[in-house]
């Protein structure tokens, strides 16, 4: 596992290539002689799956949570030149504040052609299938053959990226495709470029400064000493400052809120000792391991890159939030590169093995990740693509769009995750119960969301969320109610500047 040295050759250089006489791939040197079409029609072909998978659920109003309506105020935030003020985590709040991502101020120019969360769904479409062409195209210059458009579509169908195309869109996007140019420059043994390309990794967020730090260490080991201990140290140095002081400061609290993630159960406060002996208290987190490695046949254990999974792994089992454990959401799209490209690596190593069983093994790997790929598809978002029912436009679907015609454009609106990203790029958004005092013109809100207690009355709701306020009934079409304000609006709204 992680074998960095079995020879008597020098550590150093066993760690950063093969021996001349181990080589049974095509030499880096050869790379330009990769052709790059198959792969950039693959890439085409995958990112259309994933923006039309994005596209259906968000035309179906079936986004999964919140995120999709933050990322686009704080996009939308950008595009206009102003403070990242996102104001359905609480009227006037500053992101930077919850989570350090600037990256996506670069999504601006694209919002200012399509404003729209659609564009951050395509956005990220993109960014994943880049991420597919990277790990690909570097397989098959390590592999030859046709080993590279085969793990470009088992990388494309890991149920990382498939999860996290249907979590919407988040952050971690920037981060699949600069991850897999890390790991390909590291395989290409191009330093300067692995030190360049991990840079933006702690512009993504907060937690990605650890994971540039391995980076530096593993050119610490291949041999760059000076250019490793350099990036380690900046990497640990992000790490610290972007948690210690950037984010507390741009936090009205003062202080990075997700430590408590690590050190509380619900109200029952945990050690650090009880969180680290329980990393593996869970058969959710287990089960998340396996299918982690199990993708690449358990091959990319034989690679020193899959290292560069550690940090993320670490925190996600020291959390006690259930939800960082399993296999949803998008926790686990930026070790998919890393993984599919630890595999490949793996699979260069093991067949110049003196072992035969594993020199034959090596053989089957890439054609194993594939079928495992395919195989679980069957029980991953992207199988609703074969699913008539996808394409229909049902009576739910109806009622969502005739409420939002309820809403008019420039309106201050508080509502629940149903309607939300259809509404955050021409109105002001908060999340409902999470804006005391502001009186919105409109409450909207989807009487089958999922409420603790059914909600019986919705104009008592409304003025039970805003006492300051009277609202009556709009619309009410299928589950979906729309009030507006009858009381004139307050003089001063909190979260809002006096012009």
């Amino acid at each position: 596992m992680l074998e960095l040295n079995k020879s008597g050759t020098d550590p150093v250089e066993e760690a950063g290539r093969l021996l001349p006489t181990q080589r049974t791939g095509p030499h880096p040197a050869t790379a330009e002689r990769v052709p790059l079409r198959p792969y950039l029609i693959t890439g085409a072909v995958l990112c259309g799956l994933y923006f039309l998978y994005s596209y259906l659920q968000y035309s179906r109003f079936g986004s999964p949570s919140w995120d999709l309506g933050i990322f686009e105020q704080e996009v939308r935030a950008y595009a206009d030149l102003r403070a990242p003020i996102v104001d359905i985590k609480g009227p006037g709040y500053l992101i930077l504040g919850d989570h350090f991502s600037p990256i996506v101020a670069l999504l601006a120019p694209l919002y200012w052609l399509w404003p729209s969360a659609e564009s951050l769904l395509f956005a990220q479409a993109a960014f994943f299938a880049l991420g597919a062409v990277i790990v690909g195209r570097t397989t098959q210059q390590l592999l030859g053959g046709r080993s590279g458009l085969c793990v470009t579509v088992a990388y494309g169908l890991s149920w990382g990226i498939q999860e996290a195309v249907k979590s919407d869109f988040h952050e971690i996007a920037f981060a699949v495709p600069l991850l897999a140019l890390v790991c390909r420059a590291l395989l290409l043994k191009r330093w300067t470029a692995a030190l360049l390309w991990s840079l933006p990794l702690v512009l993504v967020k907060e937690d990605l400064g650890a994971t540039v730090a391995v980076v530096g260490f593993l050119l610490f080991v291949y041999g760059r000493r000076l250019q490793g201990a350099l990036l380690a140290a900046f990497g640990v140095a992000a790490f610290v400052v972007t948690l210690m002081v950037l984010i507390p400061a741009a936090s009205s609290a003062g202080t990075y809120d997700y430590w408590q993630k690590i050190d509380k159960n619900g109200e029952q406060d945990v050690s650090m000792l009880d969180s680290v002996l329980g990393v593996l208290n869970s058969s959710t987190k287990i089960e998340m391991l396996v299918f982690l490695i199990g993708i690449t046949a358990f091959m990319a254990l034989r690679s020193p890159l899959t290292l560069l999974i550690v940090p993320t792994l670490g925190w996600r089992l020291l959390s006690q939030d259930s939800n960082h454990w399993g296999m949803v959401w998008h926790y686990s799209a930026i070790l998919m590169p890393v993984l599919f490209l630890a595999m490949a690596d793996g699979v260069r190593r093991s067949r110049a093995s003196n072992r035969p069983w594993l020199a034959s093994y090596a053989k089957t790997v890439v054609p194993v990740s594939v079928a495992i790929a395919v195989a679980m598809t069957q029980h991953l978002p992207l199988r609703d693509l074969l699913r008539p029912d996808s394409y229909r436009t049902d009576a739910r679907t109806e009622a969502a769009r005739a409420a939002l015609k309820a809403i008019p454009a420039g309106a201050r609106v508080e509502t629940d995750i149903t309607l939300m990203a259809h509404l955050t790029s021409d109105r002001t958004v908060y999340w409902v119960g999470g804006a005391p005092g502001t009186a919105p013109d409109i409450v909207a809100i989807n009487l089958d969301f999922g409420w603790s207690r059914p909600i019986q009355d919705p104009v008592a709701y409304a003025e039970q969320l805003h006492p300051e306020a009277r609202y009556r009934l709009k619309h009410r079409g299928g589950s979906f109610v729309v009030m507006e304000r009858t009381t004139p609006e307050p003089a001063e709204i909190p979260g809002v500047r006096a012009s």
